[in-house]
């Protein structure tokens, strides 16, 4: 009970001294610390599978993506940091959140007794999945099309990331080139850590079905590696022309989709699989779908192109 209250009390205070830090890089460090506090009190309350998604897309990717923000606007931050806003927008601001706040208070008090669910429904057909995980079970199988439309989300982001490239670099390489020192700790750090952590990104998808994980957490892990490998200058970001790349990133909602339109055949609805190939279609479906994450999520952390195309 102590530390749930301690906890409690963490997260309050790291979220309030985010929003009212002036820095952007400090921020974003609360931000982040913000996802990893989030995570483990998602951890004390039993559910493994959003801790895990907090902690690799929530804190990791995001802070990523919001550290290469905040470098971008180094240059401007000084002279935004000198604007004050007026009391006057400070207290709508005030009112805005307070309204807010009490919002979501009312939904919560205001929920029925006992609060509807439809988890007894979920659990008594959950072994027609063939999967053990029930957390998998409703993304892929009873909430399948939320799932592909979040797929098709992170596609249309990394188009719009690379919308901001100039002309004369569009096609070309994401992002600047990373070169490190080759004795230096960086490199030691990401030539030990890439195998290993491509080995559990690829563990984590696979127990998915049976245990907390899943394409999307195995997924962030593989770009977090991927990411590594680039900041320490061990590999280049492949140009955004290449064919295979755009094939792989469309590769996971492509599958995804067919096999929603097979459906249609086998059992009558878009995104229905027959309970003898149940497992088979998810998994077949998840391949392609972790791949596809994976690789727009780098993609995304690197940026738009920068570096021309080699002609």
């Amino acid at each position: 009970m102590a530390f749930d209250s301690g906890l409690a009390v963490l997260v309050l205070g790291v979220a309030v001294w985010t929003i009212a830090a002036r820095d952007t890089f400090a921020a974003v460090v609360g931000f982040v610390a913000y996802g990893l506090l989030l995570a483990l009190a998602w951890v004390r309350l039993a559910a493994p599978d959003v801790a895990l998604t907090e902690a690799a897309i929530g804190s990791g990717v995001t802070g990523g993506l919001l550290i290469g923000a905040s470098t971008r606007l180094r240059r401007t931050e000084t002279a935004a940091a000198g604007e004050e806003p007026g009391p006057t927008l400070r207290l709508a601001a005030a009112v805005l959140c307070g309204l807010v706040s009490a919002g979501l208070a009312a939904i919560v008090l205001m929920l029925p007794e006992p609060a509807p669910t439809l988890a007894p429904q979920a659990a008594a057909n959950i072994a027609a999945t063939g999967l053990g995980n029930p957390v998998t079970a409703v993304l892929m199988a009873y909430r399948a099309i939320d799932t592909l439309l979040e797929t098709v989300v992170l596609l249309l982001a990394l188009v719009g990331v690379w919308s901001l490239a100039p002309d004369r670099v569009w096609g070309g390489f994401p992002g600047p080139r990373h070169h490190a020192d080759p004795d230096g700790v960086l490199t030691f750090i990401a030539q030990l850590l890439v195998p290993l952590g491509i080995l559990v990104g690829i563990h984590i998808f696979w127990v998915g079905s049976v245990a907390p994980g899943g394409e999307f957490q195995g997924a962030t892990i593989l770009a977090a590696m991927w990411i590594l490998a680039m900041m320490a200058g061990l590999v280049d970001a492949p140009p955004v022309s290449r064919r295979w790349l755009r094939l792989l990133l469309i590769a996971g909602p492509a599958v995804f989709f067919a096999i929603g339109l097979a459906g249609f055949a086998m059992a009558g609805a878009f995104l229905a699989y027959p309970v003898e190939y149940a497992k088979l279609l998810i998994v077949t479906i998840e391949i392609p779908v972790t791949l596809s994450i994976a690789a727009t999520l780098a993609l995304l952390v690197a940026g738009p192109p920068e570096r021309a195309p080699h002609r």
